[in-house]
């Protein structure tokens, strides 16, 4: 595919996250996904933003709850407890504290705010069976069912340090559909964020292949 032809289905990677892309240009969108390692990396970035977007409330993100009206005394009044020998000096800065307690309040209320609008909902993870073929392999798998795609999250051990391993995910039909690949590390546990264009509903299995394309972790679900 030439460079133009690339960075047209890669400037389309945002809407194809969002799904407001009309059928036909999303099918060659997920062409290009298919057999475009760059692109897939890249939609992997820009996917999970995507899905929160539906999450965000600009209302109570600019809407700073108020403190209540009586904190700032209260907070001077604890301090006159705790300090008598002082007591006519806060009374004197007291305006003064009791405004900077409200400011102080009014920030945490808002920053704990503008968190409760943004923070994302668990990802949904669905636990698959793997059989391992190679002995020293060790390896689990959950699926994550995005928008775009579906990502395996395969953590393991035991595969073979500085080797080239490569995801495929299989639909009904038996179609192979790449999902990236990752560098063994040994016997160190490793977790390998694996995506494909192919949507969860079809998909049927993955297979994990070494550098001679012998599998060596399967999985049918």
């Amino acid at each position: 595919m030439s460079g133009d032809s690339h960075g047209g289905m890669r400037d389309l990677l945002g809407a194809y996250a969002l799904d407001m892309l009309e059928p036909g240009r999303r099918a060659a969108v997920s062409a290009h996904l298919d057999g475009c390692a760059a692109c897939r990396a890249e939609l992997g970035f820009v996917a999970p933003a995507a899905e929160l977007l539906p999450l965000a409330d600009p209302d109570r993100a600019s809407a700073l709850p108020e403190p209540p009206p009586e904190l700032g005394e209260r907070i001077l009044a604890g301090v006159r407890a705790e300090r008598p020998a002082r007591a006519r000096a806060w009374r004197i800065r007291g305006p003064v504290a009791a405004c900077a307690a409200a400011l102080l309040v009014g920030f945490g209320a808002g920053a704990a705010a503008w968190h409760a609008a943004f923070v994302p909902a668990p990802v949904p993870l669905e636990g698959v069976a793997t059989t391992a073929h190679d002995d020293g392999i060790s390896a689990e798998a959950e699926l994550v069912p995005h928008t775009w795609g579906v990502e395996i999250r395969l953590t393991g051990t035991g595969f073979r340090e500085g080797r080239t391993y490569r995801a495929t995910l299989f639909d009904g039909s038996g179609t192979a559909h790449p999902a990236g690949e990752f560098v063994g590390v040994g016997g160190d546990r490793m977790v390998c964020n694996l995506n494909s264009a192919l949507l969860r509903q079809d998909a049927v299995g993955f297979e994990i292949t070494d550098e001679s394309g012998e599998p060596v972790v399967s999985s049918s679900f």
